[in-house]
């Protein structure tokens, strides 16, 4: 190896770096060593199910492959019908109710196709299903329409509020009974408020009269949810439709 001088005028030469032929022990280890790892990387893709390598010029050894996720299993929807169903042997019902005994799954499913209608399998958890010859299109439609007709006439109750006077009169009175009931055929809770002003909190129990007179007025379209009870300058009382 050739050593720049110390303290020498003029640029310093350049250390050659050692070849293979200079060094064969070393290099053949390496060669052997990056081999060894070859061949280990082979068996890993035969045992332990790697789906492949990647070769990148230059590299010594392949990289591997990173294994591809499986899909999902699809999950049934709904009952099996025709095909699907994967019992050997079967209980059938024909398409009048009646049932045909055990009988073999194709017996079953000829059965169906005279009929023109679907083999539909309605009890898989027993030891023999229980299957039955319906139109299966026509037992979808309906429960949608079913479903459809259930949302429509599914509507969230709200708590409307009424407030009124320990000293109101008939007319307003009125007024609001009739808020009151149409708030109850909507379907929803009325909150009822009692506010008294001044010197109206030395006469607390006319506000209970009235409270007890609305009681009495809507106790056949309603019921009491929450009782008359005093809060600071109010006292409250909650009504629910029957």
């Amino acid at each position: 190896m050739v050593r720049p001088r110390i303290g020498c005028s003029g640029p310093a030469k350049p250390i050659p770096r050692p070849r293979a032929t200079q060094f064969p022990q070393v290099y053949q280890l390496r060669s052997g060593a990056a081999q060894a790892k070859a061949s280990r990387l082979e068996d890993a893709c035969k045992h332990r199910h790697i789906h492949g390598v990647i070769n990148i010029p230059g590299r010594s050894s392949p990289i591997a492959r990173r294994p591809e996720a499986e899909a999902p299993a699809k999950k049934q929807v709904g009952p099996r019908i025709n095909e699907e169903i994967r019992a050997a042997r079967v209980l059938l019902i024909d398409e009048k109710g009646e049932k045909q005994g055990v009988m073999p799954l194709a017996a079953a499913l000829d059965a169906a196709r005279e009929a023109a209608l679907d083999l539909v399998e309605v009890s898989g958890d027993q030891e023999v299903p229980v299957v039955k010859i319906l139109d299966y299109g026509k037992v979808r439609f309906e429960e949608r329409k079913k479903k459809a007709a259930a949302r429509k006439k599914q509507k969230s109750s709200e708590l409307k509020e009424i407030k009124i006077r320990p000293n109101i009169d008939t007319h307003d009175y009125e007024v609001k009974a009739r808020a009151i009931t149409r708030f109850f055929e909507d379907g929803d809770k009325v909150k009822i408020t009692l506010r008294f002003r001044g010197r109206e909190m030395a006469h607390q129990h006319l506000g209970m009269q009235l409270l007890e007179k609305m009681k009495k007025d809507f106790e056949e379209a309603a019921k009491v949810e929450l009782e008359p009870k005093l809060e600071g300058k109010q006292m409250t009382m909650v009504l629910a439709p029957r």
